[in-house]
């Protein structure tokens, strides 16, 4: 148990969270990144109780957030799930080198504390255009949340190509309750229990949205992980993730789609809801690949933050965003580069 400990002790599990601190979730996390060495962050909001506490987990208020001397955290709106970031920005203050992220009706399976390495060995895709990578782990008909519905019916390619890849981005499935969107949950069936396949790796030219529910980054791309507020809840870590491969795609970043690590039990949604704040997706989110995949961007980790800014200027100028956006990521920009 010790040796694990030292390995992750660098390591931390982030959540934003309005529940109370009876939620089996949190509590489940509290008892395993104990286990592991885990640091524990949740990010709390308006609605979050005041009288919160779970042993061994840190639990960031408003109050502590707006207290904390990050430039960003007193101008992210409340009401939020990019109330997140706030808890990014303390797990980098914290010194840690390897950040998780989940949500709080994600339940983590035995291979969700395993080590993780930067460097895995997994089938590249590569100049795919849109690639359904759900469908790579299952023989339904089944798509991530913010993928093209113009390509659903689409069937990946065979790929042979089978190397080591350097992967700073890690995205983990999620069974019984997948992140689908509104469409699916309101056609087609549930639970789903993906299959154990390959890993699987999206290169250059390669779009496939990835959330925010159980994800790995590592240090190198601690700046990305930034989460728009002036887009919908349902939008905002998948409009980051297009924001995150275009951005990988010039420093030759793989991002990571690797077997189910947790399982949901999702909280209460309305569907109506959902679908209508989709909606700005299903509608553009292929212009924003084209749109991204136009622009000129510059090489190497060094110029990510002015790339951060020029990949969400795209968004702005399809009135996507307000122009507000781009002051919170100059003050996000601030604060990770004083931290890392």
């Amino acid at each position: 148990m010790n040796s694990i400990m030292d390995d992750q002790r660098n390591t931390a599990l982030v959540i934003t969270s309005i529940s109370c601190s009876e939620n089996n979730v949190l509590q489940d996390y509290a008892r395993k990144t104990s286990q592991h060495g885990f640091n524990y962050i949740i990010a709390g909001d308006e609605k979050s109780p005041n009288d919160f506490f779970i042993e061994g987990c840190h639990f960031m208020s408003l109050k502590e957030q707006f207290e904390s001397g990050f430039s960003l955290t007193k101008l992210l709106p409340t009401k939020h799930y990019a109330r997140k970031n706030c808890a990014y920005l303390e797990a980098m203050k914290a010194g840690c080198k390897v950040i998780v992220e989940t949500d709080d009706d994600n339940y983590a399976m035995d291979d969700f504390w395993k080590k993780r390495e930067v460097y895995v060995q997994a089938k590249l895709y590569q100049n795919k255009g849109w690639l359904n990578v759900f469908k790579l782990f299952s023989e339904q008909n089944i798509w991530p949340r913010g993928f093209s519905l113009n390509h659903i019916k689409d069937a990946p390619e065979n790929e042979s190509v089978d190397q080591q890849c350097y992967c700073p981005v890690q995205q983990g499935l999620a069974n019984e309750n997948p992140d689908v969107d509104a469409i699916y949950r309101m056609i087609l069936p549930l639970p789903v229990t993906f299959k154990q396949a390959s890993n699987v790796v999206i290169g250059n030219n390669t779009w496939c949205p990835f959330n925010s529910q159980n994800t790995t980054w590592f240090k190198d791309v601690f700046m990305l992980m930034y989460l728009p507020s002036y887009c919908s809840f349902r939008m905002t870590d998948i409009w980051r993730s297009f924001v995150v491969q275009r951005i990988c795609w010039e420093n030759e970043m793989g991002i990571l789609f690797h077997n189910a690590t947790v399982w949901q039990e999702r909280n209460e949604h309305d569907l109506l809801v959902d679908f209508r704040d989709e909606l700005p997706g299903y509608m553009n989110n292929n212009a924003i690949v084209e749109q991204l995949n136009a622009l000129t961007l510059r090489q190497g980790v060094e110029h990510i933050p002015e790339n951060l800014l020029a990949c969400y200027q795209v968004f702005i100028d399809m009135n996507l965003m307000d122009k507000k956006e781009l002051d919170l990521i100059r003050a996000w920009i601030e604060d990770v580069s004083s931290l890392i």
